[in-house]
């Protein structure tokens, strides 16, 4: 974890993430995160290459990035803010969907792309269980998709 001189703002590479989310190849959908601001916001980046196992059926000649792995992505962002946020890094921390609100998907999402997550915490606290999170996952800058969704945090991995 890294944090910036003129900032709290802190980082996540690979290693911390794998250290805080539970997530793994092929599902692991965040490379890292950035501008972790506590546990109210953060930026994830995700490098789309073709060789992702969902680009061989969605579509053959055509591959596009499936909309529920973009909403993945986000929701993985938030996990790792939340690990960093709240010092959960190494532990058994799990996060369940409870919900997805007003998701909209805006331009297509393909190899090549990097995209970026931006999520931010609209209601939840340290200590608590429940959070509800806004999301968008933008390429170069333009709208690729957005959400709200609510999770529930497990510390300990046994509450599912």
């Amino acid at each position: 974890m890294t944090s910036d001189a003129n900032s709290d703002l802190k980082s996540a590479d690979i290693g911390l993430i794998q250290q805080i989310l539970p997530h793994r190849y092929p599902f692991l959908l965040v490379d890292k995160v950035l501008d972790i601001n506590g546990f109210q916001s953060a930026r994830g980046i995700k490098n789309v290459t073709m060789n992702e196992p969902h680009f061989q059926g969605h579509f053959p000649g055509a591959p596009i990035m499936p909309g529920v792995t973009i909403i993945e992505a986000m929701a993985q962002t938030s996990g790792v803010m939340l690990g960093v946020g709240m010092d959960l890094i190494g532990t058994d921390m799990l996060i369940y969907f409870m919900n997805i609100d007003k998701c909209k998907f805006r331009r297509k999402v393909v190899p090549g792309d990097v995209l970026e997550m931006h999520v931010e915490t609209l209601r939840g606290k340290p200590g608590g269980k429940i959070f509800k999170f806004s999301g968008r996952a933008t390429v170069e800058g333009e709208l690729a998709a957005e959400a709200e969704f609510t999770a529930m945090i497990d510390r300990d991995g046994k509450d599912g």
